[in-house]
């Protein structure tokens, strides 16, 4: 099962990491956490014991691996957060990952420039600004990182399913 204890030491280093980088967490929604996994055993293992607890809202074929995302029974809380998902991938083809919490992403209304601008001593990645599906904007902070999107990851699933 996964240690969620470990939560709150995973977002301090985040939130520690955005005030050297003159960004404050608490300007944001946490929108969903991501738990990375070893292997596709391990991701299955997992995905079995969340779904004894927590609702799957979602499993999707992404980058041709599987993603499953849950609504949490009970929210995780951080702070002033909430965070309601957690987002479960397997592993990338030959992709080695240490397991534990990897990242968080956050909605944002402004647009990516504007946000960028505004943190202009920040060096963002853009690799995922020009997707088609769920456009996204990332700080890198060493092996961990923060995402930022503009619509939330329940409302793209609920719209996906929707569409499907």
């Amino acid at each position: 099962m996964i240690d969620f204890s470990t939560v709150n030491t995973f977002l301090e280093k985040i939130e520690s990491d955005l005030k050297l980088l003159g960004i404050d967490l608490d300007e944001f929604e946490i929108d969903h956490i991501c738990y990375r996994v070893t292997s596709i055993e391990r991701y299955s293992e997992l995905k079995g014991e969340l779904g004894r607890d927590h609702l799957l809202l979602h499993e999707a074929m992404i980058s041709n691996r599987p993603i499953s995302t849950f609504k949490l029974n009970k929210p995780l809380n951080y702070k002033k957060h909430d965070i309601p998902l957690l987002e479960l991938p397997a592993p990338k083809g030959e992709a080695s990952y240490s397991e534990g919490f990897e990242h968080i992403e956050c909605v944002i209304s402004e647009s990516f420039v504007d946000f960028s601008n505004r943190h202009s001593e920040v060096e963002f990645d853009w690799k995922g600004a020009q997707k088609k599906h769920n456009p996204e904007l990332r700080i890198k902070l060493g092996d961990l990182s923060i995402k930022f999107h503009h619509q939330s990851l329940e409302d793209v699933i609920a719209s996906e399913l929707r569409e499907s």
